[in-house]
């Protein structure tokens, strides 16, 4: 039984300090979620605090602002010998770098050590379980040696998707009952990118996100190659996102005669970057092999952009009826939907479909669900 009694949760920012990807984003906008004058907060004493530790990054002038009301916790300590002194360790205790808290909530697979608060760990998806040689190196070094012994002592475990909250069960072990799932929601800003698209054509194809293995850009090059072939006019493709050594083939192929000056690879881009590229796709592709949600999709949505996705991990559950799931491996169906998209009457009626599907997803709802799932998990620690 969840009681009224006031609780004071502690949120790991770290993650949307420095070039922020979707963990980053899901962290900020959660948080502003929690803390607006509406949000889920159920007794007048609860309150919600953000912890950042970095020796140069601090939070920046418009996250506060995004955030006003909500105390940062900011402290001057390197991420890397903390991060390694938490992972091997478990030392120091958040207390001592952060105060008291009653709910402990990592951004990450791996708890935060407390000497008394409930731990809370954010497990998005399992693929440094299947792929550690993919993922940087404190992931390869320390996630997949530890995450079942840190999933179960946590109290709780946020996951995305109901796909990742399947996985976490039968991979990890880990009862339903001490897992939330919190879908992140529609961005405040693709109102506006909704109305700049309606001013304007479209000028290229969008592919968002970090340059790793798993995002499968290789087949996307693959099919975009066979597009071009077939229709010397389609727009120009656009790969945006931090890169990656992985990403030297990709960049490779992209240069080849058959792609020359048909494929811009811009590397990571800002929110308002990010913005002016939606409002000028003509639609999103993620062709990826697995994803935990796969938040370019929801924005893209949100924003009128039609999508086309793989069947991989959770895309499938994201864009719902707004796309039709194409196997990840077959470069040859995923040129036929870029052709099919650029007939208007498909392109208008997939934008539809995007639009209906995106209302689905709301900040507000998902943060109610999220303030349940910490009451619940301080419950299970008294």
């Amino acid at each position: 039984m969840i009681t009224s009694c006031r609780v004071h949760v502690l949120v790991d920012y770290r993650p949307a300090l420095r070039q922020p990807t979707g963990v980053g984003a899901y962290v900020h906008q959660m948080l502003r979620a929690l803390v607006t004058p509406d949000g889920p907060l159920v007794a007048p004493d609860d309150r919600v605090s953000a912890f950042t530790s970095s020796w140069k990054d601090r939070p920046t002038t418009e996250a506060r602002a995004a955030l006003a009301g909500l105390p940062f916790i900011d402290r001057r300590v390197p991420v890397r010998p903390l991060t390694w002194s938490w992972h091997h360790l478990a030392w120091p205790p958040i207390e001592w770098l952060a105060g008291q808290a009653d709910v402990v909530h990592a951004s990450s697979p791996l708890l935060m050590p407390s000497r008394r608060a409930a731990g809370v760990i954010t497990i998005h998806d399992l693929h440094f379980l299947r792929h550690p040689e993919r993922m940087r190196a404190e992931m390869r070094r320390d996630y997949p040696a530890r995450v079942h012994a840190h999933a179960q002592r946590a109290h709780g475990i946020v996951v995305s998707s109901q796909y990742t909250a399947r996985d976490v069960q039968a991979t990890l072990g880990v009862p339903a009952s001490r897992i939330t799932v919190c879908p992140p929601g529609v961005p405040a800003w693709t109102g506006a990118v909704r109305s700049w698209r309606a001013r304007q054509s479209s000028r290229h194809f969008l592919a968002l996100g970090t340059l790793e293995p798993r995002k499968n850009l290789g087949v996307l090059l693959d099919a975009y190659a066979l597009l071009r072939a077939r229709c010397p006019q389609a727009p120009p493709l656009v790969l945006a996102g931090q890169s990656t050594p992985a990403a030297e083939p990709w960049q490779r192929r992209a240069g080849a005669s058959d792609l020359a000056g048909h494929v811009r690879q811009p590397g990571y881009v800002d929110d308002e970057t990010k913005q002016r590229l939606l409002a000028e796709a003509h639609a999103l592709i993620m062709p990826s092999l697995d994803e935990g949600f796969g938040l370019p999709v929801l924005e893209a949505m949100a924003a009128g952009v039609p999508v086309i996705v793989s069947t991989g991990g959770s895309l499938p559950e994201v864009a719902g009826p707004a796309a039709r799931p194409i196997d990840p491996h077959d470069p040859e169906t995923f040129a036929a939907e870029m052709q099919r998209l650029l007939e208007p009457d498909e392109s208008a009626a997939a934008s539809a479909r995007s639009l209906a599907r995106a209302a689905a997803f709301d900040w507000s709802r998902s943060a109610h669900v999220m303030w349940q799932g910490y009451r619940a998990a301080w419950e299970r620690a008294r």
